[in-house]
């Protein structure tokens, strides 16, 4: 019994560092939001609690319910071109090619590259006047005066995906070229020898193992991206006439821009449950791909 309880004791020992920054990082900012969401916190020093007002007030702003769709179209796509091309760079970089190392290195100056950097790097070529994109297509005949990518809403809007998939897409290249090389090749030598073909490999062999590797990078890449402030910030700061303004754009620009603490302390709050969400369906897609493993 004295043995289980010193046990016991030193199991919390070791757990108390970590539990100790969950509550000072995690749980006691939320629960501090969740609270403010429900005042009317502004510059004022004092301020009153108001219930679901806040709520309320955002969801029945029709501008919000644009900004949340918004936001799910800026995902999906940042989020599926950056799968698709890291998936086809990992496929190059695994294969037995001249000059792998080097194509390999060449992957990575998006991701090490300072983020700010190179956003600012991608403004500058966004540019109507004097950006390189303008530049080269009035060279070769393809528009007859300076483009402004980011002066519009279609384009801005598209130009910032863009630029996400750019930093991100050096992560899901590297993530997925390590999952390919965790696979035997064993497996990918004996359906050779049974004559199969580099794409059936793929697909039959490649691709189902990598499920797991897939399902974790579209996850952390998912909350990335629905929570990418600096691009977007950088880029348009939610403009040009809100045409980029996503959730996280939309709270800052509530909570810092209009100094309405509380009302963007709710938003934020809207923020976690979808990321809540996201967490869930993960675990339980996991959970049935290991269950169907196991089976």
């Amino acid at each position: 019994m004295t043995g289980t309880r010193s046990a016991t004791i030193f199991a919390l020992a070791l757990l108390a560092p970590a539990l100790i920054y969950i509550l000072a990082i995690v749980a006691y900012p939320l629960v501090d939001t969740i609270i403010l969401s429900f005042t009317n916190a502004s510059l004022r020093q004092e301020y009153d609690f108001i219930g679901w007002a806040n709520y309320q007030r955002i969801f029945s702003a029709g501008n919000f319910t644009e900004v949340i769709l918004r936001t799910f179209i800026w995902t999906f796509f940042s989020v599926s071109i950056k799968m698709i091309i890291g998936m086809f760079g990992a496929v190059l970089l695994n294969a037995a090619i001249p000059g792998q190392t080097v194509f390999r290195i060449l992957t990575m100056p998006p991701w090490i590259v300072p983020m700010a950097i190179g956003i600012f790097m991608w403004g500058w070529m966004y540019n109507g006047q004097f950006g390189m994109i303008s530049g080269l297509l009035q060279n070769f005949g393809i528009t007859n005066g300076p483009v402004a990518w980011l002066a519009y809403g279609n384009t801005a809007f598209w130009a910032t995906i863009i630029t996400d998939v750019w930093i991100g897409v050096p992560m899901v290249t590297i993530y997925f070229l390590a999952a390919m090389q965790s696979i035997p090749k064993d497996l990918h030598e004996a359906a050779w020898t049974d004559g199969a073909g580099r794409f059936y490999r793929f697909r039959r062999i490649t691709l189902p193992l990598m499920v797991p590797a897939i399902i974790t990078m579209s996850l952390l890449s998912l909350i990335a991206t629905f929570n990418s402030f600096d691009i977007i910030w950088i880029l348009t700061q939610g403009g040009p006439s809100g045409s980029t303004t996503t959730m996280i754009i939309d709270t800052y620009k509530t909570a810092m821009g209009s100094r309405k603490y509380g009302e963007g302390a709710a938003r934020a709050v809207v923020i976690s449950i979808f990321v809540t969400i996201f967490c869930i369906v993960y675990f339980r897609a996991v959970r049935k791909l290991q269950q169907g493993e196991a089976k």
